[in-house]
C-alpha cells in the first residue's frame, strides 16, 4: 500500500499561490474552498494542509506533515528560537525571494547597532546575529507594524523581511545591513539524504523538475559546422548540446538545453558568430 503523503503550505497569500502552483505543475491536482483548512488531491495520494506559515516547521517537526512549503527566513525564526524544532530545508523552490535587513530612518546618525534598540519580527534570528558578530544590543519583539517603531521612540533600528524596498521608501527608511537571504524552501522532518520513503523522493524530484524547467530554455538553431565550437561555447548553461547534420553538408542544427537565462544580448552574439533561425523556447518540466 502506498503511503499518503501530507504536504502543509500556507493558508493565504503569495505564498499559497506560488505553492499551489509548484504542486499543479508537479502533477498534483486539488482544490480549495472557503475556510477549509485540508485538501485531497484528486489523482494521488496526498493531503494538503492550509495553515498560518509560522505554524508549518512546527507540524513538520510533530510528524503531523510530512512535507512543507516555508519561507527560509520563517524555517530559520523557528530554529533559533526552538530546540524542539527538527524541520529542515530540503529544497530550495526559487521563488517568494527576500531578505532580513537591518533598516534606520534615513535621516538617522545611526553606524553601528551597538547598545542600540532592535525592533524585529524576528527576534532569534536578530540576536543570533548579534551573537555572532559580538554586538551588545537590546531586541524587542514586535508582531506587526515594525517600521512605525522609530518613529515613535520605540526603537532605534528595525530588522524586518525586504522583497522591492518600496515599503521601507514608504515610510522613510533605509536599509543598511542583511542578516540573511530568504526564498520559499521545501522542509521535511530530516534532511534530503535521509528520506528513505520512495513516493515521497519521486515527489520532491517534480519538484525539482518543475523548478529547473523554469530556470531553463531549449534554444535551436542552425550554424555552419565550422561554428560549432564557437557557438556552443556561447550557449549558457549548455550541457553537451545534440547536433544534427542537415541536408546541406556544411551546416547543422544545434539543439540545447540552456539551465541559464536566454539574453537578447547571448541570441546576437550567436548569430553574429554564423547562427541562423534561432529559436529559444520555454521548458515545462524537466527529469533527471
Amino acid at each position: 500500500m502506498i503511503k499518503k503523503i501530507t504536504i502543509a503550505i500556507q493558508r493565504k497569500g503569495r505564498l499559497f499561490d506560488s505553492s499551489k502552483d509548484l504542486l499543479i505543475k508537479s502533477g498534483v491536482n486539488f482544490s480549495t474552498s472557503g475556510d477549509k483548512l485540508l485538501a485531497r488531491s484528486s489523482n494521488m495520494n496526498i493531503d494538503i494542509l492550509l495553515v498560518r506559515d509560522d505554524d508549518i516547521p512546527s507540524l513538520v517537526s510533530k510528524g503531523v506533515a510530512d512535507l512543507g512549503i516555508v519561507g527560509k527566513n520563517v524555517l530559520a525564526e523557528q530554529v533559533a528560537s526552538n530546540k524542539k524544532i527538527t524541520a529542515r530545508s530540503v529544497l530550495n523552490l526559487g521563488f517568494s525571494k527576500c531578505r532580513l535587513a537591518f533598516a534606520k530612518p534615513m535621516n538617522s546618525k545611526l553606524k553601528s547597532l551597538k547598545n542600540k534598540i532592535i525592533a524585529t519580527s524576528y527576534p532569534g534570528l536578530v540576536k543570533k546575529f548579534l551573537k555572532d558578530k559580538n554586538i551588545n544590543a537590546e531586541v524587542i519583539k514586535i508582531n506587526g507594524s515594525v517600521e512605525l517603531t522609530p518613529y515613535i521612540g520605540i526603537a532605534d533600528c528595525i530588522c524586518d523581511l525586504v522583497s522591492s524596498g518600496a515599503t521601507l521608501e514608504a515610510n522613510n527608511l533605509t536599509e543598511f545591513k542583511t542578516v540573511m537571504d530568504s526564498q520559499a524552501v521545501l522542509v521535511a522532518s530530516s534532511p534530503y539524504r535521509k528520506i528513505k520513503d520512495k513516493s515521497m523522493l519521486s515527489l520532491i524530484k517534480r519538484f525539482e523538475g518543475v523548478i529547473n524547467a523554469a530556470e531553463s530554455k531549449y534554444v535551436m538553431l542552425n550554424a555552419q559546422t565550422k561554428s560549432i565550437d564557437k557557438i556552443c561555447k556561447l550557449l549558457p548553461g549548455a550541457d553537451s548540446p545534440t547536433i544534427i547534420p542537415l541536408q546541406q553538408n556544411d551546416k547543422v542544427a544545434i539543439h540545447a538545453l540552456c539551465s541559464e537565462p536566454v539574453f537578447w544580448e547571448t541570441m546576437e552574439k550567436l548569430k553574429s558568430n554564423g547562427a541562423s533561425s534561432i529559436l529559444v523556447m520555454p521548458v515545462e518540466k524537466i527529469l533527471n
